[in-house]
């Protein structure tokens, strides 16, 4: 969704060109939803019955800690500052809000401006996956605020009732989301969220170190020339999972066995290739050329080319997954009020556009184009062509059947 990487922040990223209306990341948001709203659909065209949404994968991926919520009030880590007076005066909400999202995929300046015009503190935790942040909530954490789910963790987060009803129409600046973003198939209303950020899943490659990039998932599993014990994989089982079952011709969330078998011999050949797998720092490592190939969303590898201009971002044409990052409220967030504020507040275009600028990725918001860079909305990275974007599909809920599967294989790889 990440992020983002949704990695740590490091390198210091500037924007650059100024600004113009950027159509086409609208038309990309219109095509988004109009697949992500075929994905409840049938072959044919039918409506296909709903799938149960799984629990929670039951071998949870290793991965990093994930922050503490805050307990009582003791903020995590330091909230961004709030004048206890300013211009806006009793207009001001105060408080604090209790943001847990991935790394990296908010920037710092825009959570200072939002407490400037609130009053609200914001303390900010993070986590590396929506497996960790399900796994979080489900053991019980509590004292979040507002989260921020990809689209085929909703509905398990809904089913297990760890999400509240926010009624996203009732907000003032719901009036701003794209008419295609208003029913999504993973919560339709927008009951229960509200839209952030949308992008891709593909590969970073430095042309300097791997000439000849892979073209597809195939071919990044075949170990490319040059790529040999410098490759990047990301923490994340839905994502590594996917791609590898697109790579020996399966679908995601396939549920024949045969699929596996296959899966598993092409991982086991390739494990020795890969140098860490991690979620966290993917920036940082691609733009310093620390690895030469890394499975990355599109928008961190944008962010990684302004530092490193010899990466390519490759949309595989076996298959890639188009994601939509969400914002939604845990079940018994301390803060209702602020956290309706805050989702409020990042539905108008001029703030979700700093999003947009600061991550690189597209967002659901009309009217935020005349924000946006103009670099921005004229890069391949970020704006794929029609053939390319013929190849994205976005990430269904599995069965159960198939996320059993997924997390035997993921054991597999991660040993």
């Amino acid at each position: 969704m990440s992020g983002p990487s949704r990695a740590q922040r490091g390198t210091a990223v500037r924007r650059r060109g100024g600004r113009r209306p950027a159509g086409r990341l609208v038309l990309l948001g219109l095509a988004v939803l109009a697949m992500v709203g075929a994905a409840c659909s049938s072959d044919d065209g039918t409506e296909a019955a709903p799938q149960p949404p799984p629990p929670a994968p039951t071998t949870a991926a290793p991965a990093p800690e994930p922050t503490p919520p805050p307990t009582d009030p003791a903020p995590a880590p330091t909230p961004t500052e709030s004048p206890a007076e300013t211009d806006a005066g009793a207009e001001q909400i105060g408080g604090e809000l209790n943001l847990y999202n991935w790394t990296d995929y908010i920037s710092e300046d825009l959570l200072a401006r939002f407490s400037e015009e609130t009053g609200i503190a914001v303390n900010l935790s993070n986590y590396d996956s929506n497996e960790t942040m399900l796994a979080t909530l489900a053991a019980g954490a509590t004292g979040y605020d507002v989260i921020v789910p990809s689209d085929y963790i909703i509905p398990q987060l809904i089913d297990q009732d760890l999400i509240q009803p926010i009624d996203a129409f009732a907000l003032e600046n719901a009036a701003n989301i794209d008419p295609a973003f208003l029913d999504p198939y993973f919560d339709v209303g927008r009951v229960y969220t509200a839209p952030y950020l949308y992008g891709t899943t593909g590969l970073a490659v430095d042309t300097s170190q791997v000439p000849e990039p892979p073209t597809s998932w195939a071919e990044f599993f075949a170990v490319p020339e040059g790529s040999d014990g410098s490759i990047g994989m990301m923490n994340d089982q839905i994502e590594v999972i996917h791609a590898v079952l697109r790579a020996v011709g399966a679908q995601p969330c396939s549920t024949d066995p045969a699929d596996y078998a296959a899966a598993e011999e092409l991982l086991d050949a390739f494990k020795p290739a890969v140098s860490v797998i991690n979620s966290d720092g993917i920036i940082e490592r691609m733009a310093s050329g620390e690895n030469s190939i890394h499975m990355e969303w599109n928008g961190a590898a944008y962010r990684s080319s302004l530092e490193n201009p010899n990466l390519v971002y490759v949309y595989a044409s076996d298959g890639l997954t188009l994601w939509q990052d969400n914002f939604a409220v845990p079940a018994g967030a301390p803060n209702l009020e602020q956290a309706k504020v805050f989702i409020n507040w990042m539905m108008d275009p001029q703030n979700i556009a700093e999003a947009t600028n600061w991550n690189a990725y597209g967002n659901a918001i009309v009217g935020s184009d005349a924000f946006v860079d103009d670099d921005l909305a004229s890069s391949p990275m970020v704006v794929p062509s029609a053939e390319q974007l013929s190849y994205a599909a976005p990430v269904e809920t599995c069965p159960l059947e198939a996320t059993d599967l997924y997390d035997r294989l993921w054991t597999s790889f991660r040993s």
